[in-house]
């Protein structure tokens, strides 16, 4: 047990700590609030593609960077668009 002692005594501290230099990531803006873009399409399918992951899943906010009622909004337009048949409910195999 002594043996165990020393070697945890003589171990570097680990990295875990604040680290003052590193800065947060900057935060995406929403590109229908930059395109003031009112109504979403569910018609606009290249537009609605980039918030659908490679499986078919729409992808979240912290991903896309768009806000809240503009994500609602393309849920919305990509379940419409699905149900169309415009958009596949999962991805091609």
């Amino acid at each position: 047990m002594s043996e165990q002692r020393e070697q945890r005594e003589h171990r570097e501290p680990r990295g875990g700590g604040f680290n003052k230099k590193r800065r947060g990531k900057r935060r995406k803006v929403c590109n229908f609030c930059v395109d003031k873009v009112k109504v979403v399409d569910y018609k606009d399918i290249n537009r609605l593609g980039r918030y659908v992951s490679e499986r078919g899943k729409i992808l979240p906010r912290r991903i896309t960077g768009n806000c809240a009622a503009h994500q609602r909004a393309v849920t919305v337009a990509i379940k419409n668009s699905r149900i169309v048949a415009l958009m596949p409910y999962t991805a091609e195999v």
